[in-house]
């Protein structure tokens, strides 16, 4: 019997719902929805590269990442307002861009630039961790249209594991985030590499059998949503 909020086993994701196509401009957009968070991705494709890759032959992917106002019970001003960017959005920003950049092959991009906006319009625990999965499939959108399909190595995919109560849990809601013992966001590619693993202990230190079972969650979750991003695809 499941002792979570709603109803799922500790190994269950929320259901996820991806959604192509969504804005009719960008070379790819994409409404991902884990749950209650619901994330807008749109990749746009642009020539040239930044001054510092310039002659290399090589492309370059990077992404922003963003909340609106009201995305949270508590509204919250933009940072365009406040006239800077704060640390967490720069650090998922950086993020997402670094996931990205490991299943492209800049070769076969040569001089381009994908920049992917990654908007969230709720918030409900794993906004960086839907972003990561929902960016991917409006990067293959925005490769397919620009004719380089083969600029994709793989696919990546993100999910954020826990330990609540004792308990090792997939995919936190908000109100299992707040009272995590240890909170992890795990970003791997398709074929099971880890591209990133950020844990931290809040409060109690975890051991290595916790952390064992924390990546085993992981690992599961990335492979459901490598699945639903290659349906989403098509594949």
């Amino acid at each position: 019997m499941s002792t979570r909020e709603d109803g799922r086993a500790d190994d269950e994701l929320r259901p996820i719902t991806i959604t192509r196509n969504w804005l009719d401009h960008p070379a790819g957009s994409v409404l991902v929805e884990f749950g209650r968070t619901r994330v807008l991705c749109a990749a746009s494709a642009s020539e040239g590269v930044p001054r510092w890759r310039k002659g290399s032959g090589l492309g370059w992917v990077t992404a922003e990442y963003a909340m609106l106002p009201a995305a949270t019970n508590t509204r919250s001003d933009r940072e365009s307002v406040k006239g800077r960017i704060g640390g967490r959005t720069h650090e998922i920003s950086r993020l997402i861009g670094r996931s990205l950049r490991a299943v492209i092959d800049d070769k076969r991009l040569g001089e381009n630039t994908i920049q992917i906006d990654c908007d969230v319009l709720q918030a409900d625990g794993g906004t960086r961790t839907a972003a990561i999965t929902g960016a991917y499939v409006a990067l293959a959108d925005a490769c397919a249209k620009l004719g380089v399909p083969g600029a994709l190595t793989g696919s990546v995919a993100a999910v954020s594991v826990g330990i609540i109560d004792g308990v090792p849990r997939l995919d936190l809601p908000y109100v299992e985030d707040v009272r995590a013992e240890t909170d992890m966001n795990v970003v791997m590619t398709g074929d099971g590499k880890f591209v990133e693993v950020q844990g931290t202990a809040e409060g109690a230190a975890f051991d290595r059998s916790e952390l064992d079972a924390l990546l085993a969650l992981a690992e599961k979750g990335c492979a459901d949503l490598t699945r639903l991003q290659a349906e989403a695809l098509g594949r």
